[in-house]
């Protein structure tokens, strides 16, 4: 192949290139353009690998060609691509483009959840009667979870079909008590206390149980202290949780870890105890467990049983919830449904 043979070549793949180069009006176009004329098996690689075929001292007169068509491909190339990114570029202003006339959207403003509201209600009532907020961890030692709270060893809520163990000795705490046994292990007497925070039992997941939840438990320890004093400070929290009108009444019960033991209810504060749907036709709603602390706890804890007495209480914090605002499935308080949390 001779001089004028590849001259009339490369010449015919300048021009085919540069047409298409300037017709395209697509960058992805244009980028298989350039693979396809200036790439490693393009067409100028070709032509140059044809070189063996031209005359010795035609080599460098075409090799000139190829180098001034490469050149002038890139060249064409760069100025197609720089006017494609612009006009791409304008395209993208022009369809974003803002009218500050416009009303701006409403903020959707978040609303707190009704376990925070009620939780911080409860607590604001104990502060308020002299009770200091403590927590403990929820990862908790089975002798402070089962053992220092009366609790032995073949009790059925140390089987693990109701606890979570971690190890044979750490469990997830099934209550919070065992933070009031740690605080009455350092031995700072009296102690008013309010211990809130998650908990963890191997329940089926339903309107009324679930795996993880939350309790508020109280601890009153002081010399003198009796079941009078009990009563009377969960009656007034129970006013100034449900209203002024609230009765409550006690029933006798048993917990491993208080001495006498009993369940309040509250009165119905939708029927005012005539009956309803609410309270199941009783007039009356349970909402807690409490007693007098078992002198064996207090000994545990290096407390003379002699000397100080004290009472304790729990309460579910998702069952108060759900009284307060009349809520009929606890699912519902952590489904993230965005109807419900509005």
């Amino acid at each position: 192949m001779n001089e004028n043979s590849m001259k009339e070549k490369i010449e015919g793949i300048v021009k085919k290139a540069l047409d298409s180069m300037n017709t395209t009006n697509s960058l992805d176009t244009l980028n298989e353009i350039r693979v396809a004329v200036l790439g490693k098996k393009g067409q100028l690689t070709a032509v140059l690998k044809g070189m063996k075929d031209v005359p010795l001292k035609e080599r460098p007169k075409v090799g000139q060609m190829v180098n001034d068509a490469r050149s002038s491909i890139a060249k064409t190339l760069k100025k197609v691509k720089e006017k494609l990114e612009r006009d791409q570029l304008e395209q993208k202003l022009a369809m974003e483009v803002i009218d500050v006339t416009l009303p701006a959207k409403k903020a959707q403003v978040g609303k707190r959840h009704p376990n925070s509201i009620t939780l911080e209600k409860v607590e604001q009532i104990f502060i308020g009667m002299g009770y200091e907020v403590i927590q403990g961890p929820e990862v908790e030692y089975a002798l402070y979870n089962f053992e220092k709270l009366n609790i032995p060893a073949n009790h059925p809520a140390k089987d693990e079909q109701d606890t979570f163990y971690i190890t044979k000795n750490i469990v997830l705490r099934t209550q919070t008590s065992p933070c009031q046994v740690r605080v009455m292990e350092q031995g700072k007497l009296p102690i008013r206390m309010l211990s809130p925070g998650r908990v963890f039992r191997s329940d089926e997941v339903d309107a009324t149980h679930s795996p993880s939840f939350h309790q508020v438990e109280g601890l009153v320890v002081d010399k003198h202290i009796t079941f009078a004093d009990l009563k009377g400070t969960l009656a007034q929290f129970a006013r100034e949780l449900f209203g002024p009108e609230i009765k409550i009444k006690f029933r006798p019960h048993y917990f491993p870890f208080t001495e006498p033991s009993a369940e309040m209810d509250v009165s119905c504060f939708k029927c005012t105890e005539k009956g309803c749907r609410f309270c199941q036709g009783s007039g009356w709603i349970e909402i807690l467990g409490c007693g007098m602390v078992h002198p064996h706890v207090f000994e545990m804890c290096n407390i003379d049983p002699e000397e100080y007495t004290g009472f304790a209480f729990g309460m579910g914090l998702e069952r108060i919830v759900l009284l307060k605002y009349e809520i009929d499935d606890m699912r519902l308080l952590y489904e993230n449904d965005y109807r419900f949390l509005k």
